[in-house]
């Protein structure tokens, strides 16, 4: 269909003998009789903001892109390098490597976040609620990677100068051997492009196009093999690390997200679970409802909550959030919870975890005074929980840190 005429899109369908089961005719009308979604007013409105040279397939990419990044940045996901975060970082560093090679205005991503926000923003109201976070992140990351583009980049010229210069170098060009020169071009090995690929985050499709700039290429089984024996030693320290935490007996309790190697050890997570909930509201009351859980582990020895927000928080902002978790804690309510269906639950206004998979039927966990009625934490939750927040203990906020773009992380313990 991308080879289509605008307007023929009917024509097309029928060439192709394609039926949806909605009919011809209505699936014309529903992709406005374009050639391809790109044409439809879907994009359309983006299209002004690029250079009218941009490449066909980099063109749709970096529309697609936005608009994908836009609404996983609402939905509290953050560049990292691991799940949806690595998947969210992938597609703004692929944009990001159109907006250096087709020389993209600089405030071009900023402009194409706001249409999104704005076009989808009726329907979608966490756009507009979170329209500063997005733009700041994707921005922040933007930056990040530009900056690691321009030191990978002197890296390669560096390397390649280096290697030249050595006396039993005899440099092979693609003009010595004409337009059948591809195999013959200069070559790095693997393991340098690895570290290279480590280093500065290229993909090896960037690495591939910052060499060729020089008649060069890297060995790609050596890559592929430095890549997975990487993979495996992460693999094997990450097995030891578990060992030696939990003396290779595994563990009494391990929801993923809560682990605890005995029944003593169970008790105090369960004690800093419950504190985890006080302190998501904590944050959201002191910080503003923009603030999302972006991921959480409970040991023993301590709570670690991530949470999606912009910049550091302050002395007094940290005193705030300690002191309102203990003063909920002093009021000793109840922490009960009501089983209900998921569809439900999260109309009550209930927090969740936007990346968690519940089940059909939840739980919904809330700590509140039986005699004013004010709830104080409400959140979608399988457990463990203390039965009285009096049974936490003195809540301790030990340290503050970034961990990655818009994402801050909390680590604390009880007394």
């Amino acid at each position: 269909m991308d080879k289509g005429a605008p307007g023929k899109t009917l024509e097309s369908l029928k060439t192709f003998g394609v039926d949806t089961g909605m009919g011809l005719e209505r699936l014309a009308m529903v992709s406005q009789r374009k050639a391809n979604i790109f044409e439809t007013d879907l994009f359309s409105s983006l299209k002004p903001f690029l250079p009218t040279d941009t490449h066909p397939v980099a063109l749709r990419r970096t529309l697609d892109h936005i608009r994908a990044t836009t609404f996983l940045l609402t939905h509290g996901v953050r560049p990292s390098n691991k799940e949806a975060g690595y998947v969210l970082r992938r597609l703004i560093r692929k944009v990001v490597l159109y907006e250096s090679r087709y020389q993209f205005s600089e405030d071009a991503f900023r402009r194409m976040l706001e249409v999104v926000i704005r076009e989808y923003g009726d329907s979608y109201n966490e756009l507009k609620e979170n329209q500063h976070s997005i733009i700041e992140v994707f921005m922040g990351e933007r930056e990040k990677f530009r900056k690691l583009v321009s030191e990978g980049r002197e890296r390669i010229r560096k390397d390649i100068e280096k290697k030249e210069k050595q006396p039993q170098f005899a440099r092979i060009t693609r003009r010595d051997f004409g337009s059948k020169s591809t195999d013959f071009i200069n070559m790095i090995s693997g393991d340098e492009a690895f570290d290279i690929y480590q280093t500065y985050g290229f993909p090896p499709e960037l690495i591939e196009d910052e060499l060729a700039q020089y008649a060069y290429t890297y060995h790609k089984e050596e890559f592929q093999r430095a890549f997975e024996k990487a993979q495996e030693e992460h693999r094997e320290i990450s097995r030891a690390g578990q060992e030696r935490k939990f003396g290779g007996h595994g563990l009494l309790l391990d929801t993923g997200e809560l682990k605890a190697a005995n029944e003593e050890e169970v008790q105090i997570v369960t004690r800093l679970h419950t504190a985890t909930h006080l302190l998501q509201s904590s944050l959201r009351k002191v910080l503003g409802v923009n603030v999302h859980q972006a991921g959480s582990d409970i040991t023993a020895e301590r709570t670690r909550f991530d949470f999606t927000f912009d910049r550091k928080l302050t002395p007094e902002e940290i005193k705030k959030i300690e002191e309102w978790v203990n003063e909920v804690v002093q009021k000793d309510v109840p922490m009960g919870y009501k089983e209900m269906p998921y569809e439900e639950a999260i109309k009550t206004e209930a927090l969740y975890f936007k990346k968690e998979r519940y089940p059909a039927v939840v739980k919904v966990y809330s700590a509140a005074d039986p005699k004013t009625g004010e709830v104080f934490s409400k959140e979608l939750c399988g457990g463990p929980h203390v039965s009285h927040t009096g049974e936490v203990g003195q809540f301790k906020i030990l340290k503050e840190e970034a961990v990655g773009t818009g994402v801050r992380r909390l680590r604390a313990v009880v007394l």
